[in-house]
């Protein structure tokens, strides 16, 4: 059994979102890791930290990106009458959800799908994607070279 250490930085505890990120930063710098993983973090961070972190931040996002950035991304996808939607693995960079792609999981939109049916069936494929794409990153396969992706040394 690995132990893992967790920490709780309430934002709301702040008076900035400057003094927010410098408090993370420091939290996550304590802990030395070669990549930060968000997962659920429904926060926009600021240019200096995601510069900071460049190469070494990965995010998963809930749309088929650069298609349908930000929030809500099934009832926009459901309202727009797409017929293929998924997750996106990439890098973060400044600005939302814009970095490269790593990996995506495609699914096709069914008839019946509701928000929550689609929402399940997008998170079944992140959870195949998201751990692939750190794994690769964890055996030193993946790289952010400038704006591009490298997997094994090709870019993808």
């Amino acid at each position: 059994e690995i132990e893992i250490p967790t920490y709780v930085i309430n934002h709301r505890s702040f008076n900035s979102r400057r003094e927010f990120e410098l408090t993370l930063k420091q939290t996550i710098d304590s802990m030395d890791p070669n990549l930060v993983i968000l997962a659920g973090f429904m926060r926009i961070l600021g240019s200096d930290l995601i510069e900071y972190y460049l190469g070494r931040m990965l995010n998963i996002h809930p749309s088929l990106l650069p298609n349908y950035p930000g929030l809500n991304t099934h009832a926009r996808v459901l309202n727009d009458g797409v017929k293929e939607h998924g997750a996106t693995v990439h890098f973060v960079t400044p600005k939302l959800d814009a970095g490269p792609i790593i990996l995506q999981n495609r699914i096709p939109v069914e008839q019946a799908d509701t928000v929550d049916t689609l929402a399940e069936r997008v998170h079944q494929g992140e959870y195949e994607i998201y751990p692939r794409a750190i794994s690769w990153f964890a055996a030193g396969r993946l790289k952010l070279v400038g704006n591009a992706v490298y997997l094994d040394g090709n870019q993808i």
